[in-house]
């Protein structure tokens, strides 16, 4: 496996949602997102570099169960992003402006720990769990 600070090429993750309309409002107004290809029944977005595709499908959304991690109770089921530090305060303090229902707060996780990492959980339209983090030091994102 190459190390963390190798330059990786985008994943792609396709994912239920129950309204195309609210989704593309939360992915676009709310997270900054671009819309690449898109259909009647499919959006892909730009989600900070990777590529993902959002199928209506409102019979496969919901929420996931959870699990402690550190104290929080975590959606098993959730995708996101690791940000830079900057941008992850920028996007957690226009979430934070937004009003946005944080389903965890932003954070510091695991403080003064091998892998402290900054971290938000929120939901989208559709019950799909979307976690943001960071590391002030990315080398840490797989240590141990």
């Amino acid at each position: 496996m190459p190390p963390a600070s190798t330059i990786m090429p985008p994943f792609h993750l396709a994912f239920p949602v129950a309204d195309l309309a609210a989704t593309e409002r939360f992915y676009v107004d709310l997270l900054g997102c671009r819309i690449g290809r898109q259909a009647e029944k499919w959006i892909d977005f730009d989600f900070f570099g990777h590529q993902i595709s959002a199928h209506l499908r409102p019979e496969e959304t919901g929420l996931a169960k959870r699990n402690e991690v550190d104290g929080d109770q975590v959606p098993v089921r959730h995708f996101g992003a690791i940000l830079d530090w900057d941008k992850w305060q920028d996007l957690a303090d226009r979430l934070q402006k937004a009003e946005t229902q944080f389903i965890i707060e932003p954070h510091i996780r695991f403080k003064g720990q091998v892998g402290e990492q900054a971290t938000m959980f929120l939901l989208d339209p559709s019950g799909n769990a979307l976690e943001f983090k960071s590391f002030k030091d990315m080398s840490q994102i797989f240590a141990t």
